[in-house]
């Protein structure tokens, strides 16, 4: 094993059981304890397995892990023993990957905009791969960092999906003025960045994008540099209920690839992907604190109707400040679970849900339809690990939700062989084991040649 991640770090459990087995054995042990703190259930094994699959869909290109994503530790240590890489944005997060033992050769500093105090953390740590996207971020790296290794970020267009990526990344018709400015202040340029972004992403995107890429590389290596690597960014999806999903996104980046840069041409291809390894590990389970009643808001509808109708309003122990705020990025909120389904069904009240009493703007959802629920009952969230680790803040009043870090035992054998080396003896783990499971089945995911070796990108 690489070191980063041993049994220590996770509740190893039997196959046979769900994540949501393990999840009611966990709110058996609080309810006693009358403990209403929001929490965590982290399925280690979904990340292995997503992994597994990347490498299978996508064998040319090898992922960098985007840490503000979900910069939780136990994801960190995982990604970091399937020998991931890590795109961090700032320098809490390089500290933070690098807390653990991650190499600098394995650190990708992708902000596009970045401070001047951050750049020469990272270049006094030997983090050396960087973004750019126009002179003043140019110059600040020239005077700060003399041996970065620079990619210039294109802009990319995701339509029919919001537009956040147009936000950052050159044009086309800008790309020789940013690269001879480059070639001028003696900054060493080695490919190309572009990022497509996440919701309701059309694969062709990425095919339009990687072709825009290969004109920005024709630009560089005319002006003499050495271009060899090319990152393709994020944008895949963590669940199977989107537009596109990740096989069909694969298959169109990799024809792309064997077009505009075929296997042999020299260029390394890296990406960033975060929803896709974490959204679906990762299940919150919240507290209902207090309730009260109050007008039915229902989305689209009209104020004068929906004020004739009354909704219940469900205070829960975690808000929009809290593991809530991936709402204020891109996504609803996952429709809640409840522990328990009540037999027979009750009736079912029109709900909404919101934060702690006293957070002002804490709205979580409306027009909700749930039965009539009491102070003290948990609601479940599933979908929960992407922009809900790395944005929640105690600053709210809440302390931060604890995460419990669980991984079956055919999923730790998978990393042993990921890595080429024979799993440990059963009987030599019988002591650690629990009794639930997140099992998962393998036998397709495992169907991969052992994991590259990434040798150094820069």
């Amino acid at each position: 094993m690489n070191g980063y991640l041993n049994e220590s770090n996770f509740m190893m459990v039997e196959e046979g059981f769900t994540t949501r087995d393990l999840l009611e054995n966990l709110l058996v042990e609080l309810c006693p304890a009358s403990e209403e703190q929001a929490f965590f259930l982290a399925d280690l094994g979904d990340i292995v397995k997503k992994h597994l699959h990347f490498l299978k869909a996508l064998p040319r290109v090898k992922p960098y892990f985007p840490v503000k994503c979900n910069g939780s530790e136990g994801v960190i240590r995982l990604l970091a023993e399937l020998g991931a890489g890590f795109a961090c944005t700032n320098k809490a997060e390089i500290t933070r990957v690098q807390s653990i033992g991650v190499p600098a050769d394995k650190i990708f500093y992708s902000s596009p905009c970045k401070q001047v105090a951050h750049i020469k953390y990272a270049a006094s740590h030997g983090v050396q791969l960087m973004t750019f996207d126009n002179e003043v971020e140019l110059s600040k790296v020239a005077r700060s960092h003399p041996h970065a290794r620079m990619l210039l970020g294109i802009a990319a267009d995701s339509s029919p999906a919001p537009r956040l990526s147009m936000t950052f990344g050159t044009t086309l018709e800008s790309c020789r003025h940013l690269l001879e400015a480059a070639k001028e202040q003696a900054v060493e340029v080695v490919g190309v960045s572009f990022h497509l972004g996440s919701g309701g992403l059309e694969p062709q995107a990425f095919a339009q994008s990687v072709a825009a890429a290969q004109l920005a590389f024709e630009v560089g290596t005319e002006l003499g540099y050495r271009m060899h690597l090319l990152d393709i960014g994020g944008g895949f999806p963590g669940t199977e209920d989107t537009r596109a999903r990740f096989e069909e996104i694969a298959a169109v980046i990799n024809s792309a690839l064997d077009l505009y840069f075929p296997d042999g041409c020299g260029v390394e291809i890296v990406a960033t992907p975060g929803r896709y390894y974490v959204t679906s590990a990762f299940t919150f389970a919240a507290n209902i604190t207090a309730r009260d009643e109050g007008p039915a808001e229902q989305p689209g509808s009209d104020e004068e109707e929906s004020g004739s109708k009354k909704s219940l309003v469900y205070h829960l122990s975690d808000g929009v400040y809290g593991a809530f705020s991936c709402l204020l990025f891109d996504r609803p909120c996952p429709r809640p679970q409840l522990r328990k389904r009540p037999c027979p069904d009750p009736a079912s009240r029109s709900s909404s849900l919101r934060g702690p009493p006293g957070h002002a703007g804490g709205r979580i959802a409306d027009g909700l339809e749930l039965p009539e629920l009491q102070v003290g009952d948990w609601l479940i969230f599933e979908d929960m690990g992407a922009y809900t680790i790395a944005s929640s803040s105690p600053l709210a009043g809440c302390p931060q939700p604890q995460i419990t870090y669980a991984m079956s035992r055919v999923a730790w054998k998978a990393i042993q062989l990921l890595q080429g080396k024979p799993p440990q003896t059963e009987d030599d783990r019988e002591s650690v084991c629990a009794p639930l499971s997140c099992g998962w089945e393998m036998a397709e995911t495992l169907c991969v040649s052992p994991a590259f070796a990434p040798a150094s990108i820069i």
